[in-house]
């Protein structure tokens, strides 16, 4: 269940370029949560998952003034804040996207302003399990999972028990605390 907040300034792309892009960074973010998801197991109907992950995956789109070296912008800056569930984040999602929305991007502008890589901002973050809300209900990283891909819920769900203790003994190694004794 990707969500995006797209900052892009007013102007910035013609609006067919524009809505291009939103589609293209929308599918963008389906497609590599849904590899996270996907990763799991390898009978899965992924078409139909990926047509039940699109339904729940929307962007944003908010409009800004982007301000360098203390004056208005020469050229325009675009922010993209995605938040994930808990679990869904990984190295490679975080690399994957940040490259995928920035060649997004350029290849809208389609060469207009200079060195866009530099005007791209991508900034990644997963919302802790328990922290989404719809419904009117709090929604967890099963419950999203099991939407997408149903036979997943419990593999999903047991990655990141697994993820939280790794990083939990790790965390404990850092403070040279013995966690042998405690197993």
């Amino acid at each position: 269940m990707p969500m995006c907040d797209a900052y892009i300034p007013t102007g910035a792309l013609p609006a067919d370029a524009e809505r291009e892009l939103l589609s293209r960074v929308s599918e963008l973010l389906v497609q590599h949560e849904l590899r996270r998801t996907l990763d799991l197991a390898d009978d899965v109907d992924a078409e139909a998952s990926a047509k039940r992950a699109r339904s729940i995956a929307w962007l944003s789109v908010l409009r800004h003034e982007a301000y360098v070296a203390s004056a208005p912008a020469q050229a325009p800056y675009y922010k993209f804040v995605i938040h994930v569930p808990e679990g869904q984040a990984d190295e490679e999602f975080r690399t994957a996207i940040t490259r995928d929305i920035t060649q997004a991007v350029a290849d809208a502008e389609g060469g207009r302003w200079p060195r866009s890589e530099f005007r791209v901002w991508v900034l990644s973050w997963e919302a802790p399990d328990g922290t989404w809300g719809s419904t009117g209900r709090i929604i967890r990283l099963g419950d999203v999972v099991g939407f997408v891909a149903p036979q997943l819920r419990e593999p999903a769900v047991q990655r990141l028990a697994d993820r939280r203790r790794d990083e939990a003994r790790e965390l404990l190694a850092a403070a040279d605390v013995d966690t042998a004794a405690r197993h």
